[in-house]
């Protein structure tokens, strides 16, 4: 897959800036020799952990750490380049690339660079024991958080909530979002409402947007709760400029955890079944290009915040 939308830098931008950024995880990266599904190395990097590294990073599998999810956090106060060894930074830059979409890997890892200082400065926990169906890596930091179960983490895609976003160049970004990652999915859902005709526009187009609280943000809600205009009363042309947004937003990810939760997804009555919302009370530069607008159902959250940045939270469920 590519993304023509959003190639707003080149691989010559984002080299540039990580040689900025941490030397060990870099270099743990160039001497990796650990290869296989991000599964395999997470149990790797398990079993390479000693005693005083598992008091510090390992929790028991039904701790609320686990699912926790924020825009600006760290799991653990231990920073991965100067907590790990560098053979296990590289098993962690493993895990984390070996979680996204190869084509797609370099433009999240110039976002890493230019909002926390690159992967090194990002902090990683181990939930549960390897072997015993409840294992679980997550990484986090500033505008990340993404896990990778070492067995399978059921009802649930990307093994729980997930959280991405980007900050470029300013805190405060200007409304075309210049070199921003991911504002290319916020034009492809603008799309959308271009093709919504009066009707469907005062549907769609709500004041405030929910706020954010952690965790609380991804919380789902019930059928009747859930504001903005249904994906089901939208003619079909328009139910494929949907379909295209879900691609989108599944583009940066692996194709094992985006075909989960396209799965997930239709399990539960597919895009006719989610309702779509943009934002007009956060539009920067008041150029009606919606830079908050979220798909949402109760059995899913995808709420991209474009203003004064980009925050994306994400929850999606086999079930309710």
């Amino acid at each position: 897959m590519s993304c023509p939308d959003c190639d707003g830098f080149g691989r010559r931008d984002f080299l540039k800036t990580a040689a900025l950024g941490s030397v060990g995880i870099v270099a743990a990266h160039a001497a990796s020799r650990f290869t296989g599904p991000s599964e395999t190395v997470v149990t790797s990097l398990y079993n390479s952990l000693t005693a005083a590294q598992k008091a510090k990073v390992v929790f028991p599998f039904d701790d609320p750490l686990r699912l926790k999810v924020d825009a600006n956090w760290m799991i653990t106060p231990a920073k991965i380049a100067e907590f790990f060894t560098a053979d296990q930074q590289a098993m962690i830059d493993e895990i984390f690339r070996g979680l996204h979409n190869p084509e797609f890997i370099d433009k999240v890892m110039y976002h890493m660079q230019e909002d926390g200082g690159g992967l090194g400065h990002y902090s990683a926990a181990l939930f549960g024991t390897p072997g015993t169906g409840a294992f679980e890596f997550v990484l986090a930091g500033r505008h990340c958080t993404v896990r990778c179960d070492g067995d399978s983490v059921h009802g649930s895609a990307f093994g729980g909530p997930i959280f991405y976003g980007h900050a470029s160049q300013n805190f405060n970004e200007a409304p075309d979002h210049p070199k921003n990652v991911y504002w290319y999915q916020a034009k492809r859902a603008n799309e959308v409402f271009q093709a919504l005709d009066g009707k469907q526009r005062a549907a769609a187009l709500l004041g405030d947007p929910r706020e954010e609280k952690g965790t609380a943000t991804i919380q789902l809600k019930k059928r009747g709760e859930i504001p903005g205009l249904p994906v089901s009363d939208m003619t079909r042309d328009q139910r494929e400029l949907v379909d295209k947004v879900l691609a989108d937003l599944l583009l940066p990810f692996r194709k094992k955890d985006a075909d989960e939760a396209m799965k997930d997804i239709r399990k539960n009555g597919g895009v006719e079944a989610l309702t779509m919302s943009f934002y007009k009370n956060l539009d920067i530069g008041n150029d009606g290009v919606w830079d908050v607008w979220q798909l949402e159902s109760p059995t899913m959250i995808w709420y991209f915040r474009g203003a004064p940045h980009v925050h994306t939270w994400v929850n999606i469920r086999e079930r309710v």
